[in-house]
């Protein structure tokens, strides 16, 4: 059996994406946070997989495509429902490839 990481809240759990999911509708809030941290514009910004960790609230750690052949691996907070904020960009990872592991950072 592999070794499993301890993180805070537990370890992140791995889920691939599909059309309408959740996490898609996380990452279109971000980009615009993205590109001002960046300065730059991304082309493509599509979420491929994402992994979740349960804190107060939720972290997510997505791996998104923002050219042909150029990803970033970004995490995203949402706050708890009663708390009524919106998400936000907490962390990213730039110069990452299609089939970089995504990981806790």
């Amino acid at each position: 059996m592999p070794a499993v990481a301890c993180h805070p809240g537990g370890p992140p759990r791995y889920s691939t994406i599909t059309r309408g999911a959740r996490c898609t509708d996380l990452v279109h809030p971000v980009k615009s946070q993205l590109e001002e941290k960046e300065n730059k514009k991304f082309p493509v910004f599509k979420a491929l997989e994402f992994k979740s960790q349960l804190v107060a609230g939720k972290n997510y750690f997505i791996k998104v495509q923002v050219d042909e052949d150029d990803f970033v691996h970004i995490r995203v907070f949402e706050s708890l429902p009663h708390e009524n904020k919106p998400v936000a960009l907490t962390s990213y990872q730039t110069n990452k490839g299609r089939h970089d592991e995504l990981t806790y950072f």
